[in-house]
């Protein structure tokens, strides 16, 4: 997760090391971590460079004269620095990075718009008419060959709902990568529940949010399709087909975005469920405990300066990883200042 922030992989594995303990030599963390001690040397001394650690000198007596150890009378130890104030110019320095893609973005989306007029009808395909719609729809679905990724939203127009992708056996039977997205109350006909739970059976990945902002089908990342809606009911069903290009690009970034934060769908005796969720904000009590133990608390400290117990900043700390779906306080602190907790 450092690598996030400009770290390698042997940085994290002895940041985390050290994380678990008040200090520790070279020594100490290289036997935890299976890091020969030069390397283990050279890690330390990098990390005490961007300030994430500090040196500390404890007396050497139990470890004194022991195989690979110093025998003079003091040796090297190190410690954390507080992680929210070590980490936070590390996540300056990420979101600088991030706004200045971020920019360049745009400025390449300018960029094409004003010159890839001459070429658009190569990029992007007007079809209009209900059978038109609907076998362009068909082409991308079983033409696809490595992936397809759907967003099932809405009443269909052209195409039947049952023709949308769940009951299309012919797309997993040829080993598809098929993910599809719905909104939550697509799977209220039991009809499209049937063929969801025969369609999760089969291999396709299927996930639930509250809303999609269209409906969207694309083919092995090499064309898309999006309805083109209109206020006039009255009007021809019409699509978009989007062949490779920066729109292609977008659509796929999109479904991307959607599924990462969709949730999962299960099978159980009695149908298909999502996963349950907990709320999302963590509570007062739980931002005071997450604000002392990023400030380098033990938890036996915190559950002292709360007056609570350390049952209760245990069970706090538990909540607040659930909610960030952390697996380690060092992730925690990281979505911590990325979500502005504190």
């Amino acid at each position: 997760m450092l690598q996030a922030l400009g770290l390698g992989a042997a940085e994290e594995t002895i940041y985390t090391a050290l994380m678990a303990q008040p200090t520790a030599s070279a020594h100490d963390l290289a036997r935890q971590t299976g890091i020969v001690v030069a390397e283990t040397s050279r890690v330390l001394a990098d990390l005490e460079t961007r300030g994430l650690i500090s040196v500390a000198t404890e007396p050497d007596c139990e470890e004194s004269g022991s195989a690979g150890q110093p025998t003079g009378s003091q040796s090297v130890h190190y410690r954390l620095a507080p992680p929210s104030v070590a980490l936070a110019p590390l996540l300056a320095e990420q979101r600088n990075a991030l706004h200045q893609a971020e920019s360049a973005f745009s400025m390449l989306i300018e960029q094409y718009r004003n010159t890839a007029v001459h070429s658009a009808t190569g990029v992007v395909e007007v079809v209009v008419g209900m059978e038109q719609v609907a076998h362009r729809f068909h082409q991308l679905q079983r033409g696809a060959q490595r992936e397809l990724l759907v967003f099932l939203v809405g009443a269909p127009v052209a195409v039947p709902r049952e023709e949308t992708g769940m009951s299309e056996s012919s797309v997993l039977d040829r080993g598809v990568d098929f993910r599809a997205v719905a909104v939550k109350d697509y799977l209220d006909t039991p009809n499209v529940a049937r063929d969801a739970r025969a369609a999760i059976k089969a291999g396709m990945q299927l996930r639930l949010v509250d809303s999609l902002p269209l409906k969207l089908v694309v083919s092995d990342r090499e064309r898309a399709m999006v309805p083109l809606d209109t206020a006039d009911s009255d009007a021809e069903p019409s699509a978009i087909v989007v062949h490779r290009s920066g729109l292609l690009a977008a659509l796929v970034h999109l479904f991307e975005m959607e599924w990462a934060r969709a949730r999962p769908l299960h099978i159980t005796t009695t149908g298909v469920h999502a996963e349950e969720t907990i709320e999302q904000q963590p509570t007062k009590g739980e931002l005071d405990v997450l604000a002392l133990l990023l400030a380098g608390f033990s938890d036996r400290r915190t559950a002292s300066q709360l007056g609570v117990s350390l049952r209760t900043v245990e069970r706090r700390t538990r909540r607040l990883m659930d909610l960030a779906r952390a697996d380690s306080r060092l992730q925690l602190g990281w979505h911590a200042a990325r979500a502005g907790w504190l």
